[in-house]
């Protein structure tokens, strides 16, 4: 059977590329030919298709799973209806703890969203960060495919990039979960990333199930001091070479970067850096412009992230108020998601003027028309939770603007 790219590329159109082709408001012809390109990429799961790249809206990723520390099956699948309820695009189980399976089979029972998961997460958890071997992370890879994930992570840290990591130059070294695990296996047993060795496996398994490859930001600044070096663009290159050659099998590919924190006025440049030299979908984790917002990242991120997208990015991963502190809960879930979906909206204002929905809002306030706004919140609980719900704004009382004006 051939994978989405090898049909897209041979001409055939499937049904869900109709639909993304006319929700997204973008030419068919336009739209498979980026495809094939590699532009943009179709995550799919079960009835549902989404289209992330070139053209198309800024999507939103929101990540949930268990810990070592924390494994609540109910917390995640209370999470995994809020990724519903509010708009995310995409799930990312990143479950260590607990019965990890079990976790990911609720997580399937309650969403149709495309799932990503990180085969290194899992097997670390499972075999032991020291025991654990290249048949241990390509057994969780077949094992993930065949639950019905819909993309999956590989950190590809090679051993230059570790040598220059051990030197020290960085504040805060690798903050890449993912890579840091994958680091210290390399460490431990003094051999190359097992992600690079068995690329070629790895490309045989996810191909058979038509899976997303997205290559991992384990390279990202963990402080804005931190500026972009020599680690980051190495991972670019290897990234960039390796995506290239999953392209060339059918594969559609996904390449994370220029996330973490980032100082604010170098977000914009970064990621024309990081689109100038890749023709594939940039998916970025924050950026965070500044370290003290702890217990408010969603905010501080949302701001990055509203000029990631505006600036190229095309897909986000939400960041919420439990960032650098703990394990998010699902009111902390629903935080970040909705911060991010701001971001997303305002990146699509600045990238294609998409502001229809701003003045229907607008429209609808000069006409003190509360139901009609009430209908274009994201949150909708939250906005009726706020407002007074009387003919009389509580704010205002009697010197409502509006009112006044309709005066003159």
């Amino acid at each position: 059977m051939n994978s989405t790219l090898e049909s897209v590329s041979q001409g055939e159109v499937t049904p869900w590329i109709q639909n993304i082709a006319k929700d997204e408001g973008i030419d068919l012809q336009t739209l498979c030919e980026r495809i094939a390109s590699g532009r943009i990429v179709i995550m799919r799961r079960k009835s549902r298709a989404i289209g992330i790249g070139e053209g198309l809206s800024t999507k939103i990723n929101l990540n949930l799973g268990s810990s070592t520390e924390r494994f609540l099956p109910e917390d995640e699948i209370a999470k995994t209806r809020i990724a519903e309820k509010f708009g995310a695009d995409t799930i990312s189980d990143l479950s260590m703890g607990g019965d990890i399976n079990g976790i990911r089979r609720q997580i399937f029972k309650h969403t149709t969203l495309p799932v990503t998961t990180v085969p290194i997460y899992q097997t670390a958890a499972e075999c032991g960060l020291g025991t654990m071997t290249s048949e241990d992370i390509l057994r969780t890879i077949r094992t993930q495919v065949r639950q019905g994930v819909s993309s999956i992570v590989l950190h590809c840290v090679n051993q230059r990039m570790l040598g220059w990591l051990k030197k020290r130059e960085r504040i805060m070294g690798m903050v890449s979960k993912g890579g840091s695990i994958t680091g210290a296996h390399m460490n431990m047993n003094h051999c190359e990333n097992p992600f690079i060795e068995n690329f070629d496996e790895v490309l045989e398994i996810v191909k058979k199930h038509d899976i997303v490859l997205s290559l991992g930001n384990t390279a990202r600044s963990g402080c804005i001091h931190d500026r972009r070096d020599r680690v980051q663009i190495e991972e670019l290159r290897q990234n960039l070479e390796l995506a290239h050659r999953a392209h060339a099998k059918g594969i559609q590919v996904i390449i994370e970067g220029a996330g973490g924190h980032i100082r604010l006025d170098k977000i914009r440049d970064y990621i024309r850096y990081y689109k100038r030299k890749s023709p594939f979908p940039l998916f970025v984790a924050g950026p965070l412009p500044t370290d003290i917002a702890f217990g408010y990242d969603h905010i501080a991120g949302c701001v990055g992230a509203s000029i990631a997208s505006g600036a190229g990015a095309d897909y986000l991963c939400a960041i919420t108020p439990a960032e650098h502190l703990g394990l998010p809960g699902p009111a902390e879930v629903k935080d970040g998601l909705i911060a991010y979906r701001i971001a997303a909206h305002i990146g699509d204002m600045l990238k294609y003027g998409r502001d229809e929905k701003d003045r229907s809002v607008a429209e609808r306030r000069t006409r003190l028309d509360l139901e009609g706004q009430m209908c274009l919140a994201l949150d909708r609980e939250r906005a009726e939770a706020l407002s007074s719900r009387t003919s009389q704004c509580t704010m205002c009382g009697d010197f409502c603007a509006i009112k006044l004006m309709r005066m003159l």
